[in-house]
């Protein structure tokens, strides 16, 4: 038990905790939630990768976290999620030890189906076979560290539905843009619960993590965020869940389990009331972390 809860900051996870040893890289990190995780760790001492798609707007916000939090330590990587060979060439070029990955970088309901080169649906592609190519990629410098962890930033929007390993690229379904998000919210839950599995004996650690309900650029196809006013949190609450799971020495050695407000969430037998918390049973299966993670590796041997 932790006096944490939903309003927690960010900073407030961090009291007392130094990070002047870690080296942290987050996606996504030009806006919002991503942004906060960024400055929140670079504020206690961690060298920052800002893993981005736009490089020029990660050099001004680079910049701005230099002058605020005094840390030099801030570059960044250009990293485009939805480019397998962005990815590729991103891992291909990182060089020493990696302590903090955070894949925080995400879409959410686009409205009309679009894929990518390779195919792929765009949803399920950024948000978890690109995610899936960086975490691979670099597990040689996330083992270099020894006692490394992973954040997969998942959603309560996974209760809306279990993954489909049988239409993940919308083949054949109709397409619907808050199934496919769910869906791929399911898969980055699965995730964490696999690379914890085959790397925890590596020293690497991973959880998935649900921040909240935040107004960021992520509603940009929704209308805005739509969570009752009481339920909704500021971007230094909603990166406090992501820093607990990353940073905190209370879950140092905890690994495979979903996050939100800065605790264990609670298992969920059906989808609760709309806006609810919790986490459902699919999203932690580790039959289905093991075929998905396997899908995973297919699919990139083909690119």
């Amino acid at each position: 038990m932790t006096t944490f809860g939903f309003s927690t900051t960010a900073d407030e996870v961090l009291a007392g905790v130094d990070l002047t040893d870690r080296r942290a890289l987050v996606t996504g990190a030009t806006s919002g939630v991503g942004v906060e995780t960024a400055r929140a760790l670079a504020a206690h001492g961690a060298a920052v990768v800002l893993g981005v798609r736009n490089v020029e707007a990660g050099e001004r916000i680079a910049a701005q976290l230099k002058e605020s939090t005094g840390n030099g330590s801030v570059t960044v990587g250009r990293l485009d999620l939805s480019d397998l060979g962005s990815v590729r060439s991103f891992t291909a070029e990182w060089d020493g030890p990696l302590d903090l990955l955070i894949n925080n970088a995400g879409i959410m309901a686009t409205p009309e189906l679009t894929r990518t080169p390779e195919g792929h649906e765009l949803q399920f592609a950024v948000n978890y076979l690109g995610h899936f190519a960086l975490t691979t990629g670099l597990y040689p410098a996330l083992a270099h560290s020894g006692r490394s962890r992973i954040v997969s930033l998942s959603s309560n929007a996974h209760l809306f539905a279990p993954f489909s390993f049988d239409d993940y690229d919308y083949l054949f379904r109709q397409y619907d843009p808050v199934t496919a998000y769910g869906e791929s919210k399911t898969a980055t839950a699965l995730l964490a619960v696999e690379a914890d599995r085959r790397w925890a004996t590596d020293g690497i650690r991973a959880n998935a993590v649900h921040p909240g309900a935040i107004a960021t650029n992520l509603q940009q196809h929704t209308g805005g965020l739509r969570t009752p006013a009481e339920r909704r949190k500021t971007v230094e609450q909603g990166a406090a869940t992501s820093v607990f799971a990353a940073a905190s020495p209370l879950v140092e050695r905890i690994g495979g389990r979903y996050f939100e407000d800065c605790a264990e969430a609670e298992l969920r037998t059906e989808r609760p009331p709309l806006f609810g918390g919790g986490v459902a049973p699919f999203a932690l299966d580790p039959a289905n972390a093991s075929r998905l993670w396997d899908l995973g590796e297919r699919l990139l041997a083909t690119v």
